[in-house]
């Protein structure tokens, strides 16, 4: 065909209205009007000849048709993006944008630090900070929506072999107990004072509750015999609850570094044995890397870097050129 049947506007809305679920919040999501949406969505489908949406039910379903247009838009909206962003680097960091991801508490106690640093030396480039789970985290950086990402969980199986995965730093996981606890008073605690102790820790469905438990029990540490007291839905009110008596948790020492610094919290140290997760550094080697993801990785990455000397270099596969072979296709879950 001489003509595209669609264009790059129109996928934005179709991806819009899919997401938000209706007509009305994708226009208020891209700040134009409902019947402006409404009649690229109706030329679309008639360039297209089929229908995109089920209109039966209040919520704005996708069709067969539209599901396959949406598979494919995404991937065209992404490289479309990634030749904008190949562009602004000829700019030499003086623009562009950078797009870090992590898991939840990589990404909440960490990162911000890190971008802290690198916008010292870059003030221009645009930088986001996407923070999810550690398995949609990593299928975003293997479609190319993020340059690269930090994370503490596993990377899932069928991404292993597209991304590549840098073990960065390790990260050790804090026993905190109130400052006036009992057990707050002796230099170190002995494996079978934890079993005595009441616990307050994330949903048992949580990402980071798992993540926990994998490692507890990988220190010897038989989590079926902690005594769960209370379970909250995040770090800030586990730590509040913990200061204000409730009990003891388990969170990244990088969690709690002020509240250490102000001592109104307790870090117990176990006798021989210290309890930590390898943090690892992910990047798509087979899609297009920025000037200031290269920047980010070269020049802030080693500085926060624990595990080895060696990884004060942190060389990571070079990326593709534009328009190189991509892994097999993946989808966001």
């Amino acid at each position: 065909m001489s003509d595209l049947p669609f264009t790059l506007d129109q996928l934005r809305i179709l991806k819009a209205i899919a997401a938000e679920g209706s007509f009305k919040r994708a226009a208020d999501s891209l700040y134009v009007s409902q019947p402006a949406v409404s009649l690229q969505v109706q030329n679309l489908e008639r360039q297209l000849d089929v229908p995109l949406f089920d209109r039966g039910g209040r919520r704005a379903q996708l069709t067969e048709a539209g599901h396959l247009l949406l598979s494919y838009g995404d991937k065209i909206l992404t490289l479309c993006q990634e030749t904008c962003r190949a562009i602004e680097d000829l700019q030499n960091l003086q623009g562009g944008t950078l797009i870090i991801g992590a898991s939840q508490t990589t990404g909440t106690y960490l990162l911000p630090r890190m971008i802290g640093r690198f916008r010292q030396s870059y003030p221009d480039v645009a930088v986001q900070l996407h923070v999810h789970s550690t398995r949609r985290t990593s299928w975003s950086v293997a479609n190319g929506q993020i340059d690269l990402a930090i994370i503490g969980g596993e990377v899932p199986a069928e991404l292993q072999d597209s991304l590549q995965i840098i073990p960065y730093a390790e990260d050790e996981l804090a026993l905190i107990i109130p400052v006036f606890h009992a057990l707050a008073r002796p230099d170190t605690i002995q494996k079978e004072d934890l079993y005595e102790l009441n616990f307050i820790a994330l949903d048992s469905q949580s990402t980071i509750r798992k993540v926990i438990d994998q490692v507890l029990t990988r220190s010897g540490i038989d989590v079926h015999r902690l005594k769960i007291e209370m379970e909250l839905n995040s770090i800030e009110a586990i730590k509040n609850a913990v200061q204000s008596g409730l009990g003891a948790a388990f969170v990244s020492i990088a969690a709690i570094e002020k509240e250490l610094q102000i001592g109104i919290l307790h870090h117990a140290k176990i006798d021989d044995l210290v309890i930590h997760r390898t943090l690892s550094v992910i990047v798509n080697p087979n899609r297009y890397r920025s000037k200031a993801a290269e920047a980010f990785s070269r020049e802030v990455l080693p500085q926060f870097a624990t595990i080895n000397p060696l990884l004060a270099k942190l060389e990571l596969q070079p990326s593709a050129v534009l328009g190189a072979a991509s892994p097999k296709s993946v989808e966001l879950d």
